[in-house]
């Protein structure tokens, strides 16, 4: 503390915060710094399930005799690691009825049979492409995207980062940001402070105005300004109540999204099931992002995302500022990472 503030002097120069800024230089995350930040949300799952394979050695074929340690020791890892239990028992029902009574082909051992299987199987569910974000063709108005989620899962952080990777498509998109969430302290300010460090534009109303309006308004201010692309930034909840689902629906109904993604926290865990059901059959998502994957996540909620749900995990997000940048998620790189294909 400085002494004038001690002796309740004010400072002769007013303290000025600088925002950081992006490098315009600043390289892009690919395709490998993608697979080592999914490898870290499944690390204590591969841990798990190459134990489970090393029980499968020396067995010319695959029965359900021998395979019964590896699927229970596979079930176990797969709720180690916070997937939903209902998830984790269709996926087992998957691989045993496929895997057992199967030949084991010369030079491929039993376990690397059995990985194969699960690889397909987590492919099957996980869904074998990267899904794209929804972009309109010019003349059709703009795109828009609504963001939903509870509270505290890095809903608004990532509205600043879908912001940029927008701004930097191959075509770049001319992106307005929508300050929907009129509830939380400092939410629209947040907003604002992310959309200065991407250039991005922001709609705003302030707290007084009813959310459903807001996004009206933006809506018509975004055709007029020519805005192909919009991202409404909507209020959580700590936990999931009516009124929330009342909102998102009226916004919905409003603004007719091209996208509606789920926000999701990637140490959910094992609720991750119960709140992806409940957006889904309330505002029906069509995508996810599954933020904090530098965390102590176990990354059970990735698979119950999208089995709940069957819309795909578009993007996967580490880090608070908007410079770590969300990265498309290619569910392969999920299979190499739990399978070590």
């Amino acid at each position: 503390m400085t002494t004038a503030l001690l002796t309740g002097m004010r400072p002769a120069v007013p303290y000025e915060p600088r925002l950081p800024k992006i490098a315009a230089a600043a390289p892009r995350r690919g395709r490998a710094s993608m697979l080592t930040s999914t490898r870290m949300m499944f690390d204590t799952l591969t841990e798990r399930m190459n134990t489970a394979m090393s029980k499968l050695s020396g067995n010319k074929q695959i029965s359900d005799k021998n395979i019964q340690t590896a699927l229970k020791d596979v079930r176990r890892s797969l709720l180690e690691a916070d997937v939903n239990i209902n998830v984790a028992d269709t996926f087992i029902q998957e691989i045993s009825a496929r895997a057992v009574g199967m030949e084991v082909v010369d030079g491929v051992t039993p376990a690397q049979q059995f990985v194969k299987i699960m690889s397909e199987e987590l492919t099957k569910i996980l869904g074998g492409e990267q899904a794209p974000l929804a972009r309109k063709e010019k003349g059709q108005g703009p795109t828009v995207v609504l963001m939903c989620g509870l509270q505290g899962t890095g809903k608004t952080t990532a509205c600043g980062k879908l912001s940029l990777y927008c701004k930097e498509e191959k075509e770049p998109r001319k992106v307005l940001l929508v300050a929907c969430d009129v509830y939380r302290p400092a939410a629209i300010e947040q907003l604002q402070t992310l959309a200065k460090q991407t250039g991005t534009e922001v709609y705003a109303a302030g707290t007084d105005k009813n959310p459903v309006d807001i996004a009206r308004d933006a809506y018509n201010y975004a055709v007029q300004n020519d805005f192909d692309t919009i991202i409404v930034d909507t209020a959580g909840r700590q936990v999931i109540d009516e009124p929330l689902m009342r909102e998102l629906k009226a916004i919905k109904n409003v603004v007719r999204p091209d996208e509606v993604l789920l926000v999701v926290d990637a140490m959910t865990g094992q609720e991750a099931a119960n709140l992806t059901k409940a957006f889904n059959d309330n505002v029906g998502i069509t995508g996810a992002i599954l933020t904090k994957l530098d965390g102590d996540t176990r990354g059970g909620a990735a698979l119950s995302v999208r089995a709940i749900s069957g819309a795909p995990i578009k993007f996967t997000g580490v880090g608070e500022k908007v410079g770590a940048r969300l990265l498309a998620c290619v569910c392969v790189c999920v299979c190499v990472c739990v399978c070590k294909l």
